[in-house]
C-alpha cells in the first residue's frame, strides 16, 4: 500500500471535497467538521510509520517511486528515513490542532481557510517526503499560495505587506536553488551520462571545489531565508504578527523547520567540501541570531511580536548545532526543531486564545491574569518554562545537547560560538519570564480582564496534548533521539576527511589541496594524526 502517498494526499483531497460541498447556510459546519477529520485521519495514518519504522537502518523506508518524466530524469520519488520521519508526525499532529483553533477564531470565508490549511499540509508532507529534487521544489514552491493567502486574507491590518514580504523573499531564495538544481544535474549528466534528479544519485556525483562553493551557496541562501537565519528573517516578524492564529503555528511549528532540514537532507550532504568551509561562517550568524534575536524579543511590546523574534533566536540554535558536525550537536539541532514546533506553536496558540478575548496583543493591557484565568495561566507558564529550556521540558534536551556538542564540535573556535549561544540562552528566560510576570501575576491592572472567561472545553482539548508531549519529550527522550540515530550516523559519515575529499574530482587538485588544509584544523582530525603519529613511533 502506498501509504506515504495517501498521507500526503488526504489533505488536499479532503480540501477539495470541502471547496465542493463547503457551500450555503451550513458550509462553514461541513468545512470545520471535514477538515478535522481529514486532518486527524492524516495523523493517524502518519503514527503507523513510526510504529513499523526500522530505526537501525538510515536507508529511505516505506519509499514509493515511478518514472515519472523519463526523458528529463524526472520521478516520483517518495521516502522517509530518521531525520524526516518525526517531521513529517509534527505536521501531521499540529494540523488538527490548528483546525480546532480556527473552530472560533475563523468566521468569513471558512472553506477556503480550511481548504487553505489542507493543501498547506500536502506542500509541507511533500517537502519532508520528497527524494528527488524536482519532486521537492514543487512542493517547496507549493506551500507558498496557500501560506500567502492565510495571510492575505484573514491577517491583520497590513497583511497584504506581510503577505507579499513572505512570498517575494521565499521566491528570491527559490529561484536560485532551482537554478543549482539544474546546475547539479547537469554536473551529474557530464560525469555519468544519464539526466536524474534523483537524491541518492546526485548524491555521488563529484564536483569541483568551485562548483560545490557556488551550488552550496545557491541552497544554502534559500533554506537560510526559509529558518530564517539572520540577517534573512525580517520578513518573519511582520509573517507572524499579521497571519492569524492558525498561519502563526503552522509557520512556527513546521515552516521554518523546512529550512534546517533543507540544510542537512540537501546542502550539507550534496556539496561536503562546500559545507565544511562554509559551516564556520554560518554558525557565527546563528550565533548573532541567537543573541539579536533574543535582545529585540526583550523589548517588545507586543506579545505575539515577540514570540516571533523568540523563532529567530531559537532557530538559530538549530543552525548551529547543524554546523559542529558532531552527533550530539546534530541530533539536538533535529530534536529542537521539534521542539521549537511544539513550544512555539503553544505560545501562538495561547497568544491567540488571549486576542480573541481582549482583541490586542499588547502586554500593558495585561496584568493580574492568573487571578481570572487559572487554566490559561497554567498554561502559559508551561510552555514558557519549555520556551526558556527548563529541566524536565522538552527544550532543556534539545538546548543541552547543542550546546554540549558545539563545546566539544569538531569545527575551529566552536567553544566560542557555544559560549555565545548560552548567553542567548540566559536572554531567553529573561525575556520570557518577565513577559509571564507582566501578563499573568501582580494586581489586575485592568477592569475589562476581570471578566475574562478561562480556557473553554474546546482550548483545553487542543492544547492538552501539546503540554503533554512537552513534559514526555523532556523526561524520556530516548525513543525520539534513537530514530535520528542511525541517519545522523550517515550523515556524519560524509564528512569525514577520506569522504569529503572523495566528494571532488581527482583531477581538481587545487580544491582538494584546499579542502584538506580547512579539514586539517578540525579537532577531530588532529586527534587522529596524533593518534596515527604515535602508533607510526611504536
Amino acid at each position: 500500500m502506498p501509504v506515504l502517498s495517501i498521507i500526503l494526499f488526504l489533505p488536499s483531497v479532503t480540501a477539495v471535497a470541502i471547496l465542493l460541498f463547503g457551500r450555503g447556510e451550513s458550509g462553514a459546519s461541513i468545512a470545520r467538521a471535514l477538515a478535522l477529520l481529514g486532518s486527524a485521519a492524516a495523523f493517524l495514518l502518519s503514527l503507523t510509520l513510526w510504529a513499523g519504522f526500522d530505526a537501525a537502518t538510515a536507508q529511505m523506508q516505506f519509499a514509493e517511486a515511478f518514472r515519472w518524466l523519463p526523458s528529463w530524469g524526472i520521478s516520483y520519488r517518495l521516502g522517509v528515513d530518521g531525520m524526516s520521519l518525526l517531521y513529517v508526525i509534527l505536521t501531521t499532529f499540529l494540523t488538527p490542532i490548528v483546525v480546532l483553533a480556527g473552530f472560533s477564531a475563523v468566521e468569513r470565508r471558512v472553506p477556503l481557510y480550511m481548504a487553505s490549511l489542507l493543501f498547506l499540509e500536502t506542500g509541507m508532507l511533500g517537502a519532508f517526503l520528497a527524494t528527488d529534487l524536482v519532486l521537492f521544489y514543487i512542493f517547496w514552491e507549493a506551500m507558498l499560495i496557500p501560506m500567502y493567502l492565510l495571510i492575505g486574507v484573514w491577517g491583520g491590518e497590513r497583511r497584504i505587506y506581510a503577505a507579499v514580504k513572505f512570498f517575494l523573499y521565499t521566491m528570491a531564495g527559490s529561484v536560485l536553488m532551482l537554478l543549482a538544481i539544474v546546475a547539479l544535474a547537469y554536473l551529474h549528466y557530464e560525469s555519468s551520462g544519464e539526466i536524474s534528479f534523483n537524491l541518492a544519485h546526485l548524491l555521488r556525483t563529484s564536483i569541483a571545489y568551485e562548483n560545490q562553493r557556488w551550488l552550496f551557496g545557491a541552497f544554502a541562501f534559500a533554506f537560510a531565508i526559509k529558518v530564517p537565519l539572520f540577517p534573512l528573517h525580517t520578513w518573519l516578524p511582520d509573517a507572524h504578527v499579521e497571519a492569524p492564529t492558525g498561519g502563526s503555528v503552522i509557520l512556527a511549528g513546521v515552516l521554518l523547520k523546512l529550512g534546517t532540514y533543507g540544510l542537512v537532507r540537501f546542502a550539507f550532504p550534496l556539496f561536503p567540501a562546500a559545507a565544511v568551509t562554509f559551516a564556520p561562517w554560518l554558525s557565527l550568524l546563528a550565533v548573532i541570531g541567537v543573541i539579536y534575536g533574543a535582545l529585540v524579543a526583550l523589548v517588545q511590546p507586543d506579545i505575539k511580536k515577540l514570540v516571533a523574534y523568540s523563532s529567530v533566536s531559537h532557530l538559530g540554535f538549530c543552525v548551529l548545532g547543524i554546523c559542529a558536525f558532531t552527533p550530539e550537536a546534530l541530533e539536538g539541532a533535529l530534536y529542537q526543531g521539534l521542539n521549537h514546533g511544539l513550544s512555539t506553536g503553544a505560545l501562538f496558540l495561547l497568544v491567540g486564545v488571549l486576542y480573541e478575548r481582549r482583541h490586542t496583543r499588547e502586554i500593558a493591557q495585561f496584568g493580574g491574569l492568573a487571578k481570572v484565568i487559572p487554566l490559561y495561566a497554567a498554561a502559559l507558564v508551561a510552555v514558557s518554562l519549555s520556551s526558556i529550556a527548563l529541566p524536565g521540558t522538552n527544550g532543556f534536551v534539545g538546548e543541552f545537547l547543542i550546546l554540549l556538542g558545539t563545546f566539544t564540535g569538531n569545527v575551529p573556535k566552536t567553544t566560542y560560538m557555544a559560549a555565545g549561544a548560552a548567553l542567548g540562552v540566559i536572554l531567553g528566560a529573561v525575556y520570557m519570564l518577565w513577559t509571564v510576570q507582566r501578563v499573568l501575576f501582580g494586581p489586575v491592572t485592568h477592569a475589562v480582564n476581570e471578566k475574562l472567561p478561562d480556557l473553554t472545553k474546546r482550548e483545553q482539548f487542543y492544547l492538552a496534548p501539546v503540554l503533554v508531549l512537552i513534559f514526555i519529550m523532556g523526561v524520556v527522550p530516548g525513543p525520539f533521539l534513537k530514530t535520528f540515530k542511525a541517519s545522523t550516523k550517515e550523515f556524519l559519515d560524509r564528512f569525514s576527511k577520506t569522504a569529503v575529499l572523495a566528494s571532488l574530482p581527482e583531477a581538481d587538485a587545487s580544491g582538494r589541496a584546499q579542502v584538506s588544509q580547512i579539514l586539517s584544523k578540525w579537532k577531530e582530525d588532529s586527534r587522529s594524526e596524533v593518534a596515527s603519529a604515535d602508533s607510526a613511533s611504536k
